[in-house]
This record gives C-alpha cells, sequence and structure tokens, in this order.
C-alpha cells in the first residue's frame, strides 16, 4: 500500500455491496459498530468488493458533529 497521512483507520467486515449506474453503496461492520461509504462503481469492481471481505476504512473528512445522550450536538 502508499503511503497515506490518514490516522482513521478501521479495520471491519463488507457486509453488504449495492452497486449502482455510477456508485457503490458498502456497508460495513467495523466492531459493534455499522458504517456505509459511498465510493465509486469502479472502484468497488476493481476490488472485486464481495460480502465477507476483510477491509480497513480509512476516514478522512474535515467535520465530526458530536451528539450528546441529551440531544445537544456540538
Amino acid at each position: 500500500m502508499s503511503k497515506l497521512s490518514t490516522r482513521n483507520r478501521l479495520p471491519g467486515t463488507v457486509m453488504e455491496v449495492v452497486r449502482g449506474e455510477a456508485a457503490a453503496k458498502v456497508s460495513l461492520r467495523v466492531g459493534d459498530n455499522h458504517m456505509v461509504a459511498l465510493i465509486t462503481r469502479e472502484s468497488a469492481d476493481e476490488f472485486g468488493l464481495e460480502v465477507g471481505m476483510q477491509v480497513t476504512a480509512l476516514v478522512k473528512a474535515t467535520d465530526v458533529v458530536i451528539l450528546t445522550d441529551e440531544g445537544g450536538v456540538a
């Protein structure tokens, strides 16, 4: 793998791949959590993403929103 600056690396398992005309929705199980990634269909096909595959989600975001139990958002 080439060098990446991404620090948030979450190992998980592919639970579902829904391929559309241009994009693919990839559902992952990351520990006890569920994560959904939208990627190009070309990438999903190129990587051969299938249910049960072990993958690593690389998360690089400009915003993270925190929701408290009381409903506050920060």
